[in-house]
């Protein structure tokens, strides 16, 4: 019995009590509660269900759990309700209920822990969105280990997802971009202001390659061929760097489609329809302050030219009104906090309600430990470390895990010696390790000619580590839900070191394969069923990290 079943069977008891005793059903919660007690002595699960409802009804909290416990205690595969403290219902399974979890799991295979709690959500998920004047810092890299693993939750729990970078190809930064692109094929300094590292050279001698006189233009028209080239030279090696981290979007957006398309107007005229839009010093201004921000922004200024902002809101429009998203979500670097009040703003100005169509989360910074001390530059590319980098110090499955493995408000070093360790003491390798470990005690079991068969008995699985390991197992959906709803992937990480300690622990106990002239039993077949259900969930819960599951190492 999973947990979803046992809820469902707490919540059909509580309705038979509540036709019994005549109280009303529309006091009854869409799901009953249920937690696992700290204490296996109190049971297998606990739920708060009476507790919950006894005032709304007016029935004292232990009547009702009484009641409930009598109902519930009937119920096959329950072996037991016991009434605890004001209210509390402790219940435990029979051991066949519970070990026909493991059967569920393998049957489910690589959907065990999928759901449909945010079926019908249609989701703009937009992160790393970098500026293509330079390689992705550790910042970006950050949310780009982040956003795929939450792409994938919301996924997994149903959701419609689309996946998008956000980049700008024009304004100053460019222009920057251009004059130190232009510097350096010229061999001159780049401007004080500009963009420095070796891989400024490196482009500007690609630009070269494509256009050998580039260099001699005048300058507007140099400038204009090395930004466009630059542009789209640093776009192309983001892109590739991003895919051998195993991130692919559903859509790269060009800002100039915004103002080719004609949406900064269209977005413009949607915000004077709703009235909040007013003109002056022969500028046009957006009423922000009306919801909360700390001031009023400039749309467009009075020389005619459109701000930043009203692209801001022009590709807010873009999603919510030409694409249709139901929830626009943007993930933002540690420097954007002074960016959510005119964000929650712009979305109110467009008669959504921020809390519903827009949601915005903040990432802290990263930095790369090595020896104790923070790397602080690349060669290659000046100020910053950068996503070739990280790969290059700790791998591919290392730099996510460790990106994904904490909360993204809280900011993180990632020690070069701990991720690259062969150890306990490193995360991935752990839970990599409980994975390749059941693979290789899979390739025993073949190598003896043992299956797990067709069929088992769930009743066998009834040792205490067998037990622990089967309720671990069982709390994989939850533990999907909650990361995808809560947008904090670090809840299937910590649930997947969580599972293979307890595997582990499972494994160093209970006998899985016979030794010597042992013949396989019916419990063998059992516990290679719950072997396997383990292998699928620490498959599984990688898998939505972006995270690979070797079975050898």
């Amino acid at each position: 019995m999973t947990p979803d079943q046992l809820s469902k069977e707490v919540l059909s008891a509580a309705r038979d009590v509540f036709t019994d005793r005549g109280l009303d059903p529309a006091a009854l919660p869409a799901a009953a509660p249920l937690e696992r007690p700290r204490n296996r002595e109190h049971g297998d699960y606990a739920s708060t269900i009476a507790l919950q409802l006894a005032k709304r009804v007016g029935v004292a909290p232990r009547e009702l759990a009484t009641a409930l416990a009598d109902r519930l205690g009937r119920t096959a595969g329950v072996k037991s309700v016991e009434v605890a403290g004001p209210g509390f219902l402790n219940i435990r399974l029979e051991a066949a209920a519970a070990g026909e979890l493991a059967r569920v799991v393998v049957q489910a295979g690589e959907r065990y822990g999928h759901s449909t709690a945010l079926a019908g959500q249609k989701v703009n998920l937009e992160f790393v969105s970098a500026n293509p004047t330079g390689p992705l810092h550790l910042g970006a890299v950050r949310w780009a280990a982040l956003g795929d693993a939450l792409a994938r939750l919301l996924r997994a729990t149903g959701a419609e997802v689309t996946t998008e970078y956000y980049f700008n190809d024009a304004g100053a930064q460019v222009d920057r971009f251009a004059d130190s692109l232009l510097a350096a094929a010229r061999g001159q300094e780049v401007p004080a202001d500009g963009y420095g590292g070796d891989y400024i050279d490196d482009i500007a001698q690609a630009v070269l390659a494509r256009h050998p006189g580039a260099a001699e233009l005048p300058d507007p028209p140099a400038r204009e061929v090395f930004g466009t080239e630059g542009i789209a030279l640093m776009f192309a090696e983001i892109k590739s760097s991003l895919a051998g981290f195993g991130v692919h979007f559903d859509v790269f957006f060009n800002e100039r489609d915004l103002h080719d398309r004609g949406e900064l107007d269209a977005a413009l005229g949607s915000l004077r329809g709703h009235g909040h839009v007013y003109e002056r010093d022969g500028a046009v201004w957006l009423r922000t302050t009306d919801f909360g921000d700390d001031k009023d922004r400039v749309l467009v200024r009075r020389t005619g030219a459109p701000t930043y902002f009203l692209a801001d809101c022009a590709y807010y429009y873009d999603r919510r009104q030409v694409r249709g998203f139901d929830r626009v979500v943007m993930m933002l670097g540690a420097d954007h906090h002074g960016y959510v009040g005119r964000m929650r703003a712009l979305a109110a100005c467009f008669g959504d309600d921020p809390d519903r169509h827009l949601e915005l989360l903040i990432g802290q910074m990263v930095n790369l430990v090595r020896a104790g001390t923070v790397v602080k530059m690349s060669k290659r590319h000046g100020t910053v470390v950068t996503l070739d980098d990280l790969v290059d110090a700790i791998g591919v499955d290392a730099a996510r895990y460790a990106l994904a493995r904490y909360s993204p408000d809280s900011p993180i070093d990632i020690d070069v010696e701990l991720w690259t360790r062969a150890t306990r003491d490193n995360p991935v390798y752990y839970v990599q390790y409980a994975h390749a470990r059941i693979a290789s005690l899979l390739r025993n079991a073949a190598e003896l000619g043992i299956t797990r068969g067709a069929d088992f008995d769930p009743g066998l699985l009834g040792h205490e580590k067998e037990h622990e390991l089967l309720t671990a197992l069982g709390e994989f959906p939850q533990a999907v839900t909650s990361a995808a709803e809560l947008r904090e992937p670090h809840r299937v990480a910590r649930y997947c070191e969580g599972l293979a300690g307890t595997y582990h622990r499972f494994y160093d106990t209970c006998r899985v394969l016979p030794q010597g002239d042992e013949q396989p039993t019916e419990l063998t077949r059992a516990r290679l069923w719950l072997v396997e259900a383990s292998r699928i969930v620490l498959a599984n819960g990688l898998a939505l990290l972006g995270v690979s599951t070797p079975d050898r190492m």
